[in-house]
Formats: C-alpha cells, structure tokens, sequence
C-alpha cells in the first residue's frame, strides 16, 4: 500500500492545436467512415457510430495505435446532433413534454436508484469500493468520473472503465435490443440517411454558427454539457418560434456520428485488458445488470403513464444524451422527447453526484476504514 495518488486518465492530457489535432486523426476518422459504410451494409442498427466506436475501441485496446480523441473534436459532434434535436422540438413536442413532466423526473429518479442498486450488489459481490462502483456506473463522462475520483481519493482506472463500458454497452445494446423485439430490418438504407443528397453550404454554415456561438455561451454559465444544452436551447427556442432553420444535411449528421462513435472507441485503453479479466467480466456485469434496471423500470413507468415504453426506454438508458438522441432519430422515436429526458436528468444529476460520492466515500472510510479499490 502507498500513499501515491493515482495519475490522471489519459483523457486528461494537453490538446493539441485544433487543426494539428485533426490532421493527425484524419487517417483513423477516414477507417471508421469506411466501418461506418460496413455497419450499415450489414444493417447493424446506428451504423455511423458504432462502426467507428467498434474499430476504434479494438485499435486502441490491442494496442494497434494510440488515438487521443480531444474532446474539442467531440464537442463539434456534440453540437450538430443537439442541433437537430433542437429544431424537433414543436410547439406540439413541448406541450407533450410539459405534460409528461413528472414522468421526466421520476424517471430520473428511477435512474439514480437502479444506479444505487447496481453499485450496492456488485460491490457486495466484488469487495469493491461502494463509491468506486456508484461513480462507475452513474451517467457522467469518463472524464468527469476521473476528475470526481481523483478528488475523492478513488483510483480512476477501475472507474474509467465502467464509464466506458456503459457508455459503449448503451449505444450498442438498446437499438439491438430493440430491433430484436421489434423485428429486424431488411434492405439497404435502413437509417434512412441519403449522403449523396444536395444542400446549400450556406445553411450548413449559419447552423454551425448558430451552435458554436451558443456553445460558447453556454460554457460562461460552467453548467455540464455545454456543448449540447446551448445549441439545443437555441434551435428549440428558433423551432418553437417557426424560425424555419434548415437542418445539417444527413452527410453532416453522419460525420457527427463518426465523431462521436471515434471518441469514445478512443476512450478504451490498453490499460483496460492489463486490468484482468475478473474486473472486466464484473464490470461489463454490472453494465447490462444496469441497463436491464433502467430498462424494466423505464417500462414499468411507461404503462403507468399509458405511454410508449420505447420512448421511455430510450429516456432512462444511462447513457449520453447525444448519444441516445440519435439513437432515437436513428430508431424513428420521438428524438425531443428522448433529449427531454436525458436533459432532466443533466440538471438534477450532475451537480449532486460529487457530493452523494463524498458521502458514500465518507460512510465507507468511517465503517470499515480505507475502502477497497
């Protein structure tokens, strides 16, 4: 035992210039373009995210290269989805959500507590850190978690990981999980996505204006998610207005996707398959045990309140909200519904996790003394 702090993830790393950055990543954004194209010949459900999220996740644990991912890069992804998002979001869209607005909270807190639920078994199962597991598997970003374990005195590897596994496992599992009851699709064009269609550059360029001054603004304020909570008030404010702003064409979503799906393969270190494989396993448990909670929860609350449980599905999963927003896009679901769930969850989670892990942390070290990593 020594009395050494962890070091910082990886993720916490200098960024390069942005134009340095992105020259180095072209050749592996090029790849998972390329996997993009594979996934979706193949009908894999999202193919535009989880081809690069697969082909970079396997590139980067094997060792094969070493991306770093800066999270500028993902923030222009972030945007453009929460873009689209925001100009879904009709005067109808609102005045549903208003209607459902105690369901958005209670599902929330169904959330927390399959979240609380997971973190209480799998450490009784692993004689793991209570708080180590809770920071693990609540819906943050890997590199938020890290920061909140350095600063608990948590080793953020563990904690890395789980994030990552949940993140990737949320993007994956529910759109298959949903084709499977569902039905799978058949032909191509499945994500009904035309690249090829024509566009005026200078929509595209107003929109990308549009998102990166409010991101921008919305960074002053040091509220989570910035990058897609402004865009997302701006263009739901424009829509709700009758504005009439064009959307980014379906190439632009695409290359947003392959963004994102990118990042977080690139979240996925060597270090990963060095921390052996019982932690592995029992991570990627407690991952789908998670999910399956938040899922049959979701569904419970969904026929309580006579509503679609795919919507409600979408809304609990505990994953990024941009991520699940193109989920439902992708899944023909209700996309500001969804988006209205996860940002709920944002502004009551987010500012109380630290504290509710300093108190975990704290109940641990006065009960048993040092708590188990």
């Amino acid at each position: 035992m020594t009395d050494e702090r962890p070091a910082p993830p990886a993720e916490a790393e200098r960024d390069p210039p942005l134009a340095q950055a992105l020259l180095r990543l072209l050749p592996l954004l090029l790849a998972a373009a390329g996997a993009g194209w594979v996934f979706e010949r193949l009908g894999v459900p999202l193919p535009w995210m989880i081809g690069p999220l697969v082909l970079t996740a396997v590139l980067s644990v094997t060792g094969l290269i070493r991306p770093h991912v800066p999270n500028r890069i993902r923030a222009g992804g972030q945007i453009v989805v929460a873009c689209q998002v925001g100009l879904a979001f009709s005067p109808e869209a609102l005045a549903q959500m208003v209607a459902l607005g105690p369901y958005l909270v209670g599902t929330t807190l169904l959330t927390l507590a399959s979240v609380g639920a997971t973190a209480v078994i799998m450490a009784r199962l692993t004689g793991q850190g209570l708080a180590q597991w809770f920071l693990g598997m609540v819906p943050t970003s890997p590199v938020e978690a890290a920061t909140i374990a350095l600063k608990s005195g948590i080793a953020p590897m563990q904690v890395v990981l789980a994030q990552s596994l949940r993140l990737a496992a949320v993007v994956i599992v529910v759109p298959v999980a949903i084709y499977t009851i569902e039905g799978w699709p058949t032909g191509n064009g499945r994500a009904g996505m035309d690249l090829a269609a024509a566009f005026d550059p200078l929509d595209v360029v107003v929109l990308a204006a549009l998102g990166l001054g409010s991101a921008g603004l919305m960074r002053l304020t040091r509220l989570s998610n910035p990058n897609f909570l402004g865009p997302l008030a701006v263009t739901a404010v424009l829509a709700g207005l009758g504005l009439g702003v064009t959307p980014f064409p379906d190439l632009v979503f695409a290359l947003a996707q392959i963004v994102l799906g990118t990042w977080l393969g690139a979240t996925f270190k060597p270090d990963f398959l060095r921390s052996g494989v019982r932690d592995l396993i029992s991570t990627l448990g407690a991952t789908l045990l998670l999910l399956a909670l938040c899922s049959l929860a979701a569904a419970g609350l969904a026929h309580l309140a006579g509503h679609n449980w795919r919507e409600f599905v979408l809304g609990a999963a505990p994953g990024g909200v941009a991520e699940m927003a193109l989920t439902a896009k992708y899944l023909g679901q209700d996309v500001a519904l969804i988006a209205a769930f996860h940002v709920t969850r944002i502004f009551i989670l987010m500012p109380n996790i630290p504290w509710i892990v300093a108190l975990i942390h704290r109940y641990e070290t006065r009960r048993h003394g040092a708590p188990p990593h």
